[in-house]
C-alpha cells in the first residue's frame, strides 16, 4: 500500500461524485464535513506529455503507470515510498489529474455468494450506479470458494437488484449495464496464488489508470485475517489505495477483539480498515446530529438539566430463523447492544465535534464510551424466547432451532442501565433493550424530558406525571420519523387537554426512496470518508464496558427469563426501568 493511497490520494468517486451528493443531500455548509467544502477546489495537476500514453476502447486517453507488485506486507511497503506528501504535490509527482480519466475503482466483494453479498451488497453498489455515484470507471469482482462463471454471477445478482420506486426509468438498461461490470473469481480465502491471479485480472481492466481498490470482506470473521494477508501482499494496488471493509463481530470480548485488530494491523494501517456497522448509516441516525446540533431549540435541552431518561429499543418480531448456530456463540449482547445500540448511544451523547471531520466526531465518541460507568449485573436482564402458540399458529422456543444445544443459556433479550458520569449527563439513566421474537419490528430512541416543575395543569392529568411528560421520539425503522409528543387544549369551552405530537413523517414529507444503509456507507469508504465507521480505539473502549458483564454472565451461568414468542419480552424488563423511576416508552407505542 502506498503512502498515497493510504493519506492522500482520493478515488475519482471521491472528487467526481461530490456534486452530485452535495445537491442529492443539500445540507447547509456548516453542517458538511471538510471534504465536502473543498470539493469545488480544482484537484487537477498540470498535464504533462506522456511516452507511454495509450488509447483505450472507450477512447480516453490515459498514461500507464508502472503497476508495483506488492510482495511485502502493505505498512513495509508504505515505509518505502515518500511520506507526509500535500495532495497537491503528490498529483504533481505523478503526473496525473486524479479528477480526471485515470484512475479507477475496483471493489471486491470477498464472500460474494453469501447472503449478505446477494441480498445488500450487490443491490447497494447497483443503487449507487443507478444515483451516478460510482465513478466512470469502475470494476466489481466476487470473490469466493464456489465454482462460478461471470454469467452465474451475473444472474445470481440479477435476482436481487430493484430500481428506486421513484425512478423507474431506463431501470432494465441500467441493470444490464451494472451487470456487464460484474466478474467473478474463485479462489482459496488463504491462497497467495488465487489472490494474484484476481490481482491480474484487477490489472487487465484497469487498463493501466490509477487504481483503486476497495475490498468487502462478506466473510466469517475466523478468516478475515487470512483473507487480508493475501489480499495486501497479492493483489493490493500498486500506484492507488487499497481499502478493507470488515464486517462485524469484531471479536467476542476485548481480549479477541484486541488479537484481531493486532492481527490487521500487521498488513493495514488503521486508516484503510473501515469497520462497519450498517446501523450508523441508516438515515435517522445520521440525522441524529443534524437534528442536534442545526437546532437551537434543542441543543440547550440536550443534558440532565431537562432530560430524565434516554431509551434506546430494538425490537423484531421473528426469531433466529437459521441463524442459531451463529447467534448461539454470540447472543443478543454482543449481536445487538454492543455495537448498534452503543454506537447510537455514543452519537448520541458525544460533546459538540471541533467538525464534522470523521476524526473529530470519533474523538468524541471515544470520550462517552470512557466515561461510561462499569456495567453491574444488577443493572440487566437477560430473556430467551420460548414456544408460544396463538391463533392456531405454534412458534417455536429458541432452543428448538437444530442448530441450538437444548440446555443454552444464550439470552436472545437484554435490557440494561447505563450511566454516563460526566458533567451533562450524570445521574441519567441510559436505558437499552434488544430482543427477538417480541411481538413487533422496531428500532427507535425515546428521549424522555423532566416533569414540568409546579405545573399549573397538574391536575388535568390526576396523578399520572408521565402522561404530561414531553417526549422526543426517533423511529430509525422501519416507518421512519421524529415526532415530538406536546401537552394541548382539546378545542371546546371546557379545560381538556390531549397528547399530541409534531411529527416528521419521512413518508408523507420526502417523496424520495430513502438509501439503504450499506448505499452510504459504500459511498463513504469509496470516498475515503471514515466518519460513520468504527475506530480501534473506540471499539477497545465499547469492549472494555461489556466485557467483565459478558464473562460474568457466562461463568455464573446466568439462567435467562423465559418468555413466550411474540410477546413484549421478561417481566424483568419492567421491575429494571422502574427501578430508576422509568417507564418503557413503547409500551403504548402509536402503531
Amino acid at each position: 500500500m502506498a503512502a498515497l493511497s493510504s493519506s492522500t490520494a482520493l478515488s475519482s468517486s471521491s472528487v467526481n461524485g461530490l456534486h452530485q451528493r452535495i445537491a442529492f443531500s443539500s445540507p447547509p455548509s456548516f453542517l458538511l464535513p471538510r471534504r465536502f467544502l473543498s470539493a469545488k477546489l480544482s484537484l487537477q495537476c498540470r498535464r504533462n506529455s506522456h511516452p507511454n500514453m495509450v488509447l483505450m476502447e472507450d477512447g480516453a486517453a490515459v498514461t500507464t503507470p508502472t503497476h508495483v507488485k506488492n510482495e511485502t506486507p502493505l505498512n513495509e511497503l508504505d515505509e518505502r515510498l515518500v511520506l507526509g506528501t500535500s495532495l497537491e504535490e503528490s498529483n504533481d509527482a505523478a503526473g496525473f489529474d486524479m479528477n480526471g480519466d485515470e484512475s479507477t475503482v475496483s471493489i471486491t466483494v470477498v464472500g460474494a455468494s453469501g447472503d449478505l453479498a446477494k441480498k445488500k451488497i450487490f443491490p447497494a453498489l447497483f443503487a449507487l450506479y443507478y444515483e451516478g455515484f460510482l465513478p466512470k470507471h469502475f470494476t466489481i469482482f466476487g470473490y469466493a470458494r464456489s465454482r462460478m462463471t461471470d454469467a452465474e454471477l451475473r444472474n445470481m445478482v440479477s435476482r436481487t437488484l430493484t430500481c428506486r420506486i421513484d425512478k423507474r426509468e431506463n431501470c432494465d438498461e441500467k441493470m444490464d449495464e451494472f451487470l456487464k461490470r460484474c466478474f467473478y473469481h474463485s479462489g482459496q480465502y488463504d491462497s497467495q496464488e488465487n489472490f494474484a491471479a484476481l490481482d491480474k485480472k484487477l490489472m487487465a481492466h484497469e487498463g493501466g489508470r490509477v487504481s483503486n481498490r476497495l475490498f468487502y470482506l462478506s466473510i466469517p470473521p475466523n478468516i478475515f485475517i487470512d483473507a487480508v494477508r493475501c489480499a495486501s501482499s497479492s493483489a493490493s494496488s500498486g500506484n492507488g489505495w487499497t481499502r478493507v471493509i470488515v464486517e462485524k463481530p469484531f471479536g467476542r470480548d476485548s481480549e479477541s477483539s484486541a488479537a484481531m485488530t493486532k492481527s490487521l494491523k500487521q498488513y493495514l494501517k488503521e486508516d484503510q480498515i473501515f469497520r462497519i456497522d450498517h446501523y450508523l448509516g441508516k438515515e435517522l441516525v445520521e440525522n441524529l446530529s443534524v437534528l442536534r446540533f442545526s437546532n437551537l431549540i434543542f441543543e440547550p435541552l440536550w443534558s440532565r438539566q431537562y432530560i430524565r431518561n434516554v431509551q434506546l429499543i430494538f425490537s423484531e418480531d421473528f426469531g433466529t430463523e437459521g441463524r442459531g448456530g451463529y447467534f448461539d456463540h454470540y447472543g443478543i449482547i454482543r449481536d445487538i447492544m454492543q455495537n448498534h445500540l452503543l454506537q447510537i448511544l455514543a452519537l448520541f451523547a458525544m460533546e459538540t465535534p471541533v467538525s464534522l471531520d470523521a476524526e473529530d466526531t470519533r474523538n468524541e465518541k471515544v470520550k462517552v464510551l470512557r466515561s461510561m460507568r462499569p456495567l453491574r449485573l444488577e443493572d440487566v436482564v437477560t430473556g430467551q424466547y420460548k414456544s408460544h402458540t396463538k391463533g392456531g399458529v405454534s412458534y417455536p422456543a429458541y432452543t428448538d432451532d437444530k442448530t441450538v444445544s437444548k440446555d443454552s443459556l444464550t439470552p436472545t433479550f437484554a435490557a440494561a442501565a447505563l450511566f454516563i458520569d460526566n458533567a451533562r449527563w450524570d445521574g441519567v439513566p441510559f436505558l437499552m433493550k434488544a430482543g427477538k421474537a417480541l411481538h413487533t419490528r422496531r428500532t427507535e430512541i425515546r428521549v424522555q424530558f423532566r416533569h414540568v416543575p409546579g405545573n399549573l395543569y397538574n391536575r388535568n392529568f390526576g396523578t399520572d406525571l408521565d402522561r404530561a411528560t414531553n417526549e422526543l421520539v426517533i423511529r430509525v425503522q422501519p416507518d421512519e420519523a421524529i415526532y415530538l409528543k406536546i401537552n394541548n387544549k382539546v378545542p371546546g369551552l371546557g379545560m381538556r387537554l390531549d397528547r399530541s405530537h409534531l411529527n416528521l413523517h419521512y413518508a408523507a414529507r420526502y417523496s424520495k426512496e430513502i438509501p439503504d444503509a450499506y448505499e452510504r456507507l459504500l459511498l463513504d469508504a469509496i470516498e475515503g470518508e471514515r466518519r460513520l465507521f468504527i475506530r480501534s480505539d473506540e471499539l477497545d473502549a465499547a469492549w472494555a464496558l461489556f466485557t467483565p458483564l459478558l464473562k460474568e454472565l457466562e461463568e455464573k451461568k446466568i439462567i435467562p427469563e423465559y418468555y413466550p414468542y411474540g410477546s413484549r419480552g421478561p417481566v424483568g424488563a419492567h421491575y429494571l426501568a422502574a427501578r430508576y423511576n422509568v417507564r418503557w416508552g413503547d409500551l403504548g407505542v402509536e402503531q
